[in-house]
């Protein structure tokens, strides 16, 4: 049977309460799971954060740039190629939206 806790940190993100949390096992990358008696909501106490570091980001954007395709970066950096692909259209957007504000900023 799981046992009920009354503990500060195991709080229910929807109603806010702190009785009646009982665990409820673990998530895909090993981060407890609780469960609300209260509402019935699952959540995660801790979430792991699944990012790459920024170095890593700008690494991967410094090779695309000086050549190398997409699918080797990813290869080279041990990374699905959808992140290296999706950085660089973040980026093309950012400077597109940059760039339209200029103009807009411009004609006025």
């Amino acid at each position: 049977m799981k046992k009920m806790t009354v503990e500060a940190w195991k709080k229910c993100p929807v109603c806010g309460k702190t009785e009646n949390q009982v665990r409820a096992g673990y998530n895909g990358s090993g981060s407890q799971r609780c469960k609300c008696k209260e509402c019935g909501k699952y959540y995660t106490i801790n979430p792991k954060q699944h990012t790459y570091p920024e170095e890593t980001r700008k690494l991967a954007l410094k090779m695309y740039y000086g050549g190398i395709s997409g699918r080797s970066v990813g290869k080279i950096l041990h990374m699905n190629k959808s992140n290296v692909m999706n950085w660089i259209k973040s980026q093309l957007q950012g400077e597109f939206s940059a760039q339209t504000d200029t103009k807009d900023r411009g004609n006025g």
